[in-house]
């Protein structure tokens, strides 16, 4: 009885050391969405009691980085420079309360942002972390809830420094745990983020699949399918989402209507070790995409 009770703890034990340690590709897929560029769009807390997204992406921080004062550009919700976005401290965790991972974004597509040197990077690191992550600081945009990491959406500037940058959040996950996302365009290499995405620093990379005709959806899913292979192979690690726009409205081209998604590309890419999901560009044209997908991702 001794003997046996011995091995099943053992056997208890080994199963526990695997959950604590499994790798993040084995959780189960869901869907990214970017909030906080339309007025219209709902509340944070409302887009989370939604019950379709798995991760949320506040939109954006547009200013930041050589010497720049950083501004946070939330459209017509609220106005940082007023303090009226601090009231958002509660729907982020509302958001958290749900097991929604909140990210803040930085860049876009319309900004002023760039990084001069790794020394700078490491200032921009200490500015988010103590504004918006697991630091303190008299004026935190977002009041004192703390968001879960932080979203990389470099469309304009170098390709410098920014794995400078994402190594120097990482640096703070001994206080306390940071994701670091990152959303290339399809075409490779990515203009900004290449490097940093091939030295294995992101948790996640939402691939934006939307705005370049070489991969995007077109009436054919054969180019962005060859695209997304390369990707996967590129990738060295965390998970993988195949980024589309909610609406024919929200991108320049690159829309691909839920049934196409549904029947064509999920089936081939979810066997991907890396997959982890689908992302939405954005919250407001998802009147009806994430809800027509979401048992499917």
């Amino acid at each position: 009885m001794a003997a046996y009770s011995q091995t099943s703890l053992l056997i208890f034990s080994i199963l526990i050391a695997f959950s604590l340690f499994k790798p993040s590709q084995s959780q189960s897929a869901g869907i990214s969405v970017y909030w906080g560029q339309n007025g219209g769009e709902g509340t944070l807390a409302a887009t989370c009691a939604t019950g379709l997204y798995q991760y949320v992406n506040i939109g954006f921080l547009t200013t930041f980085g050589n010497g720049r004062t950083p501004v946070l550009n939330l459209a017509g919700h609220c106005n940082p420079s007023s303090g009226t976005c601090t009231g958002l401290s509660n729907d982020i965790r509302a958001c958290q309360a749900r097991g929604i991972r909140v990210l803040l974004s930085l860049g876009g597509g319309v900004g002023s942002y760039s990084l001069s040197s790794a020394d700078d990077a490491r200032q921009v690191a200490n500015y988010l972390w103590n504004n918006y992550l697991g630091g303190s600081s008299g004026s935190r945009p977002l009041g004192n809830a703390i968001l879960d990491g932080i979203d990389f959406d470099i469309e304009s500037g170098s390709g410098q420094f920014w794995g400078d940058l994402a190594r120097a959040l990482s640096r703070f996950r001994s206080q306390r745990r940071v994701y670091l996302s990152a959303a290339p365009q399809c075409p490779i290499p990515d203009a900004h983020l290449d490097s940093a995405i091939r030295a294995g620093l992101f948790d996640f990379v939402w691939i934006q699949f939307y705005n370049n005709q070489q991969c995007d959806y077109r009436g054919s899913v054969n180019n962005l399918l060859a695209r997304w292979n390369q990707w996967v192979a590129l990738v060295p690690s965390g998970r993988v989402f195949l980024g589309l726009p909610a609406a024919p409205g929200a991108a320049g081209g690159g829309f691909m209507p839920p049934n196409v998604l549904i029947s064509q590309v999920l089936p081939r890419i979810r066997s991907s070790p890396r997959y982890g999901g689908v992302m939405v560009w954005n919250r407001f044209f998802d009147q009806s995409f994430s809800s027509a997908i979401a048992r499917s991702v």
